[in-house]
């Protein structure tokens, strides 16, 4: 079976080590709020004011989830010292996603998937069912992986930090975007690249539609 999207917003962002350009200030202007945030939730916040979305049904995806938290949980446990109860709170993969929606008190239904390097292409098959009630949603899927000693283990990735957004809806339309032929001129983690893919393609067309198969 085989259900066509059209995107009708996208956005994208990445750096090799850290985001600088995320706007937080501005974007979350309480200051005990913007501190609570992750590295996720603050690359989250920017893409859903990239793509002028602020409340509705979200999807969203990651594969590593909130490292720095679990890292930080990890050297706890290590050094036999207490663990931080806002690590412990932000250590949960769906942490970036509702900050977001207690920003914008978006009450609607939000689903977090996390399917190793096919999360975005599961994002995307999740989104295709869930577009057939003919809504429109909020695809977001992002990677934070700049954690102390990284590059001990990291001999793949180029860009340590990466997110995308897509907002979608059904379509009749024939596709425009071929997702199975993407190309990958970034280095980001597999678990993003799909969704990045299409996000670039975006940059190039008028009219912009996938294909998805279940």
């Amino acid at each position: 079976m085989t259900i066509n999207l059209e995107i009708l917003k996208s956005a994208y962002i990445y750096d090799l080590k850290e985001i600088q350009t995320l706007n937080t200030k501005l974007l979350v202007p309480k200051m005990i709020t913007r501190r609570r945030l992750t590295r996720a939730a603050k690359i989250v916040i920017y893409l859903a004011n990239e793509v002028s979305f602020s409340d509705g049904k979200i999807i969203y995806g990651s594969s590593y989830g909130e490292l720095s938290a679990t890292a930080n949980i990890l050297d706890s446990i290590k050094g036999k010292e207490s663990i931080s109860p806002t690590h412990f709170q932000n250590s949960v993969y769906n942490t970036a996603i509702s900050y977001l929606s207690m920003l914008h008190n978006n009450k609607e239904e939000i689903v977090t998937i996390s399917s190793g390097d096919k999360t975005s292409d599961t994002i995307l098959k999740a989104a295709a069912v869930k577009a057939l009630e003919n809504e429109t949603i909020l695809l977001m899927v992002t990677e934070t992986l700049d954690i102390k000693n990284i590059h001990e283990i990291n001999h793949c990735q180029t860009a340590l930090e990466s997110g995308v957004a897509l907002t979608v809806r059904l379509s009749k339309e024939n596709a425009t975007i071929n997702i199975d032929n993407l190309r990958h001129p970034i280095n980001v983690p597999n678990s993003i690249q799909t969704m990045f893919g299409i996000a670039q393609e975006c940059e190039k067309n008028q009219t912009n539609i996938i294909k998805v198969t279940l």
